[in-house]
């Protein structure tokens, strides 16, 4: 009889998306059968506020992570965007898969791209990252929050209430939303929030045979790019409540590029880095510490 691996997951249409299928490869490739357990968190109940005013993305696991420490779930699925930097001691990443689509998406019903919306345009966002680099571009924007799954925060925009909203172009894409992508915003002049578009499993750490199982399905370049961007906020102490953006990329010689930005919440300020090299963990620390060499520190201490 296989055994039966238990996915504490979100209740949202794009989590549970992500989950089943992190899922469809456990069973293609493992010995393992699985079972969902969709959860409600805390930060899916929270939807009048930021997430930076209410404790940060970590509102998305918590609930999770508590699930795996009572041993009703055995891992937990997840946009590697909302995984802090810092986990708690007990857990780790085991396991990330292919990345998707990287890229913010600019949603519109009347135009076509950032540049179109008229002087002084309703966008809706409750991102800081989104926040800060739409008004570095177009400081005559007016941003409002936007908060709650996709499909809702598509209807917000479908009842009038903003001119266009950002979105990540993965999450769309996932539910079958790829006609509302008007536009892609994309590096070099806009940059993801870390992680973004990549799905990663978390478990103990204490559960060594179930982490070298998962281990084995990971896509080993998406992991160094994730690992070099985590590293970078990790090392700037990153949160929903600064503005970071950070790009990682593989390639063929093995070597890892890493550009990032760090934006004040009004868009007034900026500064970007770039640097090559083997090392993940090494290259974000390395980037993260030019950053703060050019006065990171000043910059993100305006959104607190």
């Amino acid at each position: 009889m296989k055994k039966t691996i238990t996915i504490a997951t979100r209740e949202s249409a794009l989590a549970m998306w992500q989950s089943k299928y992190v899922a469809a490869i456990i069973e293609a490739k493992t010995d393992y059968k699985t079972q969902l357990l969709p959860m409600t968190t805390e930060g899916d109940q929270r939807l009048e506020v930021t997430l930076n005013k209410i404790g940060g993305k970590g509102l998305f696991l918590k609930e999770l992570e508590q699930s795996m420490l009572a041993g009703e779930s055995d891992i937990a699925v997840h946009s590697m965007k909302d995984v802090p930097a810092d986990l708690p001691a007990e857990f780790q990443i085991c396991a990330v898969f292919p990345r998707a689509d990287e890229s913010d998406a600019f949603v519109s019903n009347r135009y076509e791209k950032l540049t179109d919306l008229p002087q002084g345009a309703v966008v809706g966002t409750s991102s800081l990252r989104r926040q800060a680099q739409l008004l570095s571009l177009r400081p005559d924007l007016i941003i409002n929050p936007l908060r709650g799954n996709v499909n809702s925060r598509l209807q917000k925009l479908d009842d009038g209430l903003y001119d266009a909203i950002i979105l990540a172009s993965a999450g769309l894409k996932r539910l079958g939303f790829d006609d509302r992508i008007k536009s892609r915003l994309t590096a070099p002049k806009w940059l993801p929030a870390v992680s973004q578009g990549a799905v990663g499993i978390e478990c103990l750490k204490q559960n060594d045979e179930l982490a070298a199982v998962l281990s084995a399905l990971a896509d080993e370049k998406t992991w160094q790019c994730v690992r070099a961007e985590r590293s970078l906020n990790l090392k700037l102490n990153g949160s929903c409540s600064v503005a970071i953006g950070a790009l990682a990329s593989y390639h063929l010689d093995d070597t890892i590029s890493l550009k990032a930005g760090v934006y004040s919440p009004d868009g007034s300020q900026s500064i970007t880095a770039r640097q090559q090299g083997y090392d993940p963990v090494k290259l974000g620390e390395y980037v993260a510490n030019k950053l703060l060499d050019q006065g990171a520190t000043e910059i993100l201490a305006l959104a607190e």
